[in-house]
């Protein structure tokens, strides 16, 4: 098994051959969004992780200077370290990374966003609700192949609109299978989140 940097986690089997990691927002656990993942798939496998970094006490998965403005140098960092983690629980727990999906919210679907750009090895579907433009990686990916959801709001405060088009646009320039959805709502996550992430999940099947 290939050495990683541990993450705080919470592990449950399911019945298929579908990995969902769970990526929470700033302040929430491992546990946050498996009410949201049970409700998309009942049967997938889970893995729920807690970010390493702490903002005023409060669990993120990387830093931030201010609201609205990333510290790049460790979010490159933070991201390249959960990646490897996520090689490791598939070999620890033997699934399949090309069967895996991120559900990421607010930071956590920065860092997942991050991860198909700078590690695609690591991931390879993601439905990314409320996410911001992390960055753009030197080397742009591949990512066909790669399905991802964008789910934004057009009155979000702390995710600009026009930075979840900014990724948009990233994604598609990669080569990303994406479907992009923006809603007349805020940060919150509303029941169009849900029912648009179970249909685009139900798909795989």
């Amino acid at each position: 098994m290939n050495q990683a940097v541990e993450h705080a986690h919470a592990w449950h089997r399911g019945e298929t051959d579908r990995t969902i990691i769970l990526l929470h927002g700033t302040g929430g656990s491992e546990h946050d969004l498996i009410p949201i993942a049970r409700a998309l798939d009942d049967e997938a496998n889970l893995l729920g992780v807690r970010g390493r970094s702490l903002d005023e006490g409060y669990p993120r998965f990387f830093r931030r200077h201010e609201e609205g403005v990333l510290d790049l140098e460790d979010l490159q960092l933070k991201t390249n370290e959960l990646a490897d983690f996520f090689l490791n629980c598939a070999e620890r727990y033997e699934f399949d990374v090309s069967q895996t999906v991120a559900i990421g919210y607010s930071n956590g679907a920065n860092v997942a966003a991050a991860t198909l750009l700078l590690r695609p090895d690591s991931l390879q579907h993601a439905i990314l609700l409320r996410a911001m433009f992390p960055l753009k990686p030197p080397n742009l990916p591949d990512l066909r192949g790669h399905r991802v959801l964008l789910n934004s709001g057009d009155y979000d405060r702390m995710v600009p609109i026009d930075s979840a088009m900014a990724l948009s646009s990233l994604l598609q320039e990669c080569d990303a299978d994406l479907v992009h959805h923006t809603f007349h709502s805020g940060h919150e996550l509303t029941r169009n989140d849900l029912d648009y992430a179970r249909a685009w999940i139900s798909d795989f099947a």
